[in-house]
């Protein structure tokens, strides 16, 4: 596949799967041994990412991906997202989970790296979200992390 129908895949993998909450579509978009760099060895990718994207839609019925920037070179794209959504579930996800639902806006910036097989499934995926902002977002104590002054 070329560079720009890989950016067309991604972007239609963002829509079907997370903006639709198309889970059929996981098993037709991953390959079988896909590698998600963020968990640990041996996370069975197209089980995992349904049970983000249920996770997540869950919390967030109205759930969305924007894309605002993609990059792709040979069988790699990179882009940086939004996720964006209302928070009208519970969000189980570490401490997150004991948080009240309260019709919070989200808005929660994201960054990945996804290669792909010649078929167009993806292969590997490397991706970061702003886990502080949204627990922030959802009226989290928020950790001190300002720099001190040495002694």
């Amino acid at each position: 596949m070329t560079g720009d129908q890989l950016k067309a895949r991604t972007l239609e993998g963002f829509e079907r799967m997370f903006n639709e909450g198309d889970l059929d579509y996981v098993d037709a978009a991953v390959a079988p041994d896909a590698v998600d760099h963020q968990e640990p060895a041996g996370t069975e990718v197209t089980a995992h990412l349904k049970h983000v994207i249920s996770t997540l839609r869950s919390a967030f019925p109205d759930l969305r991906f924007d894309v605002q920037e993609m990059i792709g070179e040979g069988s790699t794209v990179a882009c940086r997202s939004r996720m964006t959504g209302t928070h009208q579930g519970p969000l189980h996800m570490g401490p997150m989970a004991s948080l009240a639902v309260n019709g919070t806006q989200i808005d929660v910036p994201h960054m990945h790296f996804f290669h792909y097989d010649a078929a167009g499934r993806l292969t590997d995926l490397w991706h970061v979200w702003n886990t502080l902002a949204l627990a922030r977002q959802l009226g989290a104590p928020a950790p001190d992390l300002s720099i001190g002054v040495p002694a």
